[in-house]
């Protein structure tokens, strides 16, 4: 029996840097698990699935205070699709700071600089709140990277004021998304947050240029920015 003991695996024990984490847990606001051990019915699932993406899109379409329209080109246009985000609204973090963590506390336990046993359920939920804690700082730290790089315009320009203004908007918005996504892996919703806010963000994208009520001018006289309304407009205006 001895030599049993001697050959069984060890468990990994807790490393020093996911406990020394523990003090800052309070800061972390948790999404409470479904009340019932039966879980939560198909209908109620679907709706708190429309709920949460109906306040995606509300943040995608919500422009951020102290922002002017730019005719400027979007550096990061074609990144957008993937972090879920929209230039110029609250939402224009998307997704990134929580895909961010992850992938830096999935690499820290890869490389075993972060330690935990997977079978103990206080150590899966100090690692989960380690994730989120890092996500809320990633957020914070991109929403400063955004305005001091003069995304939105030049700092001396703009002001201390709204700077900071768009900071707190874009963390705000970047926590939300957060537990947004923390709602439907408690088992709130249907799939998984980062996936639903993918899948929307491009089909919000696709209905959006096609039937766009927005005029632009691009030399050839005004037309409508979505495909489908400036085909009939061209079509009943134009006669060549």
């Amino acid at each position: 029996s001895r030599d049993v003991a001697s050959h069984a695996p060890r468990m990994p024990s807790r490393s020093k840097l996911l406990e020394a984490v523990r003090p800052f847990m309070f800061l972390v606001p948790e999404v409470a698990k479904p009340a019932s051990s039966k879980g939560i019915q198909i209908r109620e699932k679907l709706l708190w699935t429309v709920g949460v993406l109906a306040v995606y899109l509300i943040c995608c379409q919500l422009p951020l205070f102290g922002v002017t329209a730019s005719e400027s080109s979007d550096p990061l246009y074609w990144l957008r699709v993937i972090i879920a985000s929209n230039r110029g609204t609250v939402m224009e973090l998307g997704i990134s700071p929580i895909v961010t963590s992850g992938l830096i506390m999935q690499l820290l336990s890869g490389v075993r600089i972060i330690t935990y046993d997977q079978n103990l359920k206080e150590d899966r939920a100090l690692f989960n709140g380690a994730t989120k804690l890092l996500s809320m700082i990633m957020t914070l730290v991109e929403a400063v990277v955004y305005v001091a790089s003069g995304m939105y315009g030049p700092v001396s320009e703009i002001g201390f004021f709204i700077s900071a203004a768009l900071v707190v908007q874009l963390f705000i918005a970047g926590v939300i998304c957060i537990l947004l996504d923390e709602l439907l892996q408690k088992g709130y919703g249907i799939g998984s947050g980062i996936s639903l806010f993918i899948a929307t963000n491009i089909c919000e994208t696709i209905i959006w240029k096609s039937f766009s009520p927005t005029t632009v001018n691009v030399g050839r006289g005004t037309e409508f920015e979505g495909a489908v309304i400036s085909l009939f407009h061209l079509l009943l205006t134009r006669s060549d």
